[in-house]
């Protein structure tokens, strides 16, 4: 019999499936440029040949293999909060975002649809040019006040915030030291930067010292990244001392708080309340409008001097359209509401900590995580975690399953994202579905 964790696949099997969407194929990404003209269409303009496509293939082909629906991409029909509709079905849903359940709140509706009658949907234009709207400098006072900063700048797209904030500051003679788990968005910043990229152990503070103090000398200015709350894992860094490290090796700290705001701190203020570190330590703080705050977009919060530098050089908010007026609205009324209402930061959290428990105690590894809104469920097995997820499903529940390469095959894992919304009870059936698509997965195996 194989291993409960293996999708019912002899470790053979296994070995080679895992192998072969492990390996990319071979010169596949650059296609042989031709001799002379080409009539038609030739191989450099062939898109089945761009890098990664052969991967997409072999997980397809894994999928069908094993029988497995493919989870990702699937329509939700109305707002996914702590219950959902997929395919007609109702579901408890833990793979969405809306933390403090805000996202749907009539409130943040009507402001939202007030917004649609003053201005319209888009802003039209860039802010730079004819694209500033009333709404933008409110939602950038408000954040400002969260963080007790200067200024704040909110652009399009959280992604593309890192991206071009990072890109933008950091040069070829600097260094960005970050947590190896950081995100994407960091990465493409630190590489668009051209800056020399140092990435030390998750959440290793002294490791980060060590290599801060190797690499400081030999660079100008140096940029630490960590993550406010971990959204991989679920947990939060030592603020205080990656604070301290900072100061005492002059060097930037940037704090990404996507997953923070509304979730960390007795009243959703984020990681410094958590943590207990005054705001004014951290250099850069950054954050996205589309988990608590229930819109789409990014926000850099920090001293006057750098919001000034960004809006008028960074390439991602000069030459991209203002921010939709809807989603500032809808995220200022999210953060007022948040704000006004800290039980719901309350109830997030005793959700989080009570679906922890329950799933440490049913035997389940649930990493580092620390129990205030999300909760991966470490399977160690990309097929198992799949064919769980699947299970789940069918049961009622959704939830998404993260499997290599996103992360190393041994922590493929579910994760779990609470909501202020969910019952004890639900979080209760949502523990006892796991335990018993484990046990009848383990009975087929």
């Amino acid at each position: 019999m194989s291993p409960p964790d293996s999708g019912g696949l002899t470790a053979t099997a296994r070995a080679a499936l895992l192998q072969r969407l492990a390996r990319r194929a071979p010169g596949a990404a650059v296609p042989a440029a031709p001799s002379g003209p080409v009539v038609g269409r030739g191989p450099g303009r062939d898109l089945s040949t761009l890098p990664g496509m052969a991967d997409i293939a072999l997980v397809r082909e894994a999928g069908v293999a094993l029988g497995l629906e493919n989870p990702y991409f699937r329509p939700h029909e109305g707002v996914a909060g702590a219950r959902s509709v997929v395919a007609g079905r109702e579901v408890l849903n833990f793979a969405s975002y809306n933390y403090l359940g805000l996202n749907g709140d009539a409130r943040v509706t009507a402001a939202a649809k007030a917004a649609i009658d003053r201005h319209g949907i888009s802003a039209s234009a860039s802010r730079l040019a004819s694209g500033e709207r009333p709404v933008h400098a409110a939602l950038e006072a408000a954040l400002a006040e969260n963080y007790g900063t200067e200024s704040c700048l909110a652009f399009v797209s959280g992604h593309a915030t890192n991206v071009t904030v990072i890109g933008q500051v950091l040069g070829t003679r600097d260094l960005i030291l970050h947590d190896q788990l950081i995100h994407n968005s960091v990465a493409e910043g630190a590489r668009l930067s051209g800056a020399r990229r140092v990435a030390f152990p998750h959440n290793d503070a002294v490791a980060a010292e060590r290599m801060l103090a190797a690499e400081r000398k030999r660079h100008g200015r140096a940029l630490i990244v960590v993550e406010g709350h971990y959204s991989m894992d679920g947990d939060v860094p030592d603020l205080d001392r990656f604070a301290a490290m900072a100061e005492r090796y002059d060097a930037l700290l940037m704090v990404d708080e996507a997953h923070a705001l509304g979730v960390l701190g007795a009243t959703g203020r984020g990681s410094f309340e958590q943590c207990g570190v005054d705001p004014a330590r951290i250099d850069i703080w950054m954050g996205t409008l589309s988990k608590t705050l229930s819109g789409c977009g990014g926000y850099i919060a920090g001293r006057q001097s750098l919001v000034d530098l960004l809006r008028h050089t960074a390439p991602g908010f000069v030459y991209s359209v203002g921010l939709a007026p809807p989603l500032a609205a809808a995220s200022l009324e999210s953060l007022c509401v948040m704000q006004a209402e800290p039980g719901r930061v309350a109830r997030l959290q005793a959700n989080a900590a009570l679906f922890l428990r329950l799933v440490r105690a049913a035997g389940f590894d649930a990493g580092s995580s620390a129990g205030l809104g999300i909760v991966p469920v470490i399977i160690g097995s990309s097929i198992g975690a799949a064919r769980l997820a699947a299970a789940l499903f069918e049961a009622g529940v959704n939830v998404q399953p993260i499997l290599y390469p996103v992360v190393p095959e041994r922590s493929a894992r579910l994760r779990f994202f609470l909501s202020a919304e969910h019952t004890e009870a639900e979080i209760a059936r949502t523990a006892e579905a796991l335990l018993e698509a484990r046990r009848r997965l383990a009975e087929a195996a």
